[in-house]
């Protein structure tokens, strides 16, 4: 298959890496990332050890071949300059597979793609960019995607060609729900872990952090079930606490981007959640308190 990663920076490269494989698979990155992988290769250490040969790019269109599927995996906040980017340059076979963090980033697809070539997913893996052309994978993890129309039938192809690749992938029936999941997930271990600057297990050694990390589960899941998306909140605490535990080595992608001076997510994961909950009157006074804090931060 004829793929696209577009917004190869950390785990965009892992995955791309990966595909490659099996896969004819184009990075589209950074400059000096993509000068690097050129040059001498893409490097991944840690969990996994790599070193391929693999094209990129910093131009879409520059590409040789006609992409089958563009797997979008920028920030949040530049969805929608890359989806417009991305659509100029795609047929209508192609399909879009939203790998990104945020609430919002479907949204900004639908509006420009049609719904029955888009997918989204979320992912598990953490990785880390270490310099140009060189990335570490710090810890294993299970990747979900779906579709959003019933007549999609390129997921369960899609989630094939992950497994080939030994990216392990499970299909979703509810994809939109399982994206809630992880931004509550999120919202609870990114923002505290990006103020504090701390690794995501400290938020279960420090009883303070620990109760804070609680109350703003809890809130962000009461937004998550005025939508009606029915979770419970014990289980989404529950699975809070396992993803600290899993990573509890990992510094989370808030906290990298702060410590290297760029914009954060803070909008798309919290800001999102402030959105919807004034929208159904529920008190998110937490969320919206960490959206100042990681702002305060970044400044």
């Amino acid at each position: 298959m004829n793929i696209v990663i577009y917004g190869a920076g950390a785990i965009g490269s892992f995955f791309g890496g990966l595909l490659s494989k099996n896969n004819n698979v184009v990075l589209i990155g950074r400059k000096k990332h993509v000068e690097a992988i050129n040059k001498y290769g893409l490097k991944i250490e840690g969990e996994t050890n790599l070193n391929i040969k693999i094209s990129a790019d910093d131009d879409i269109e520059k590409i040789s071949f006609t992409p089958d599927l563009v797997v979008l995996t920028t920030k949040s906040y530049d969805t929608e300059k890359a989806i417009n980017v991305i659509k100029k340059n795609i047929n209508e076979r192609a399909f879009v597979l939203s790998l990104q963090n945020g609430l919002n980033n479907l949204d900004v697809i639908k509006k420009n793609i049609d719904n029955n070539r888009i997918m989204a997913g979320i992912t598990t893996h953490g990785c880390l960019f270490l310099k140009p052309g060189s990335i570490k994978h710090t810890g294993f993890g299970k990747t979900i995607i779906g579709k959003l129309e019933k007549n999609n039938s390129k997921v369960d192809e899609i989630a094939k060609i992950f497994n080939k690749s030994e990216i392990q992938t499970e299909i979703s029936d509810n994809i939109a729900r399982d994206i809630w999941i992880k931004g509550i997930v999120n919202s609870s271990i990114n923002p505290v872990t990006a103020f504090f600057e701390c690794k995501n297990g400290y938020l279960l050694k420090n009883p303070i952090l620990e109760n804070m990390i609680e109350k703003i589960c809890y809130e962000s899941a009461k937004v998550a079930n005025a939508i009606e998306l029915n979770l419970k909140t014990d289980d989404m605490l529950q699975t809070t606490k396992n993803v600290i535990n899993d990573t509890s080595e990992n510094y989370s992608s808030m906290l990298q981007s702060i410590k290297h001076s760029k914009m954060s997510e803070i909008d798309s994961i919290n800001g999102e959640i402030v959105k919807k909950g004034k929208k159904e009157k529920i008190e998110v006074s937490l969320n919206e308190l960490l959206v100042y804090l990681v702002k305060s931060k970044s400044s």
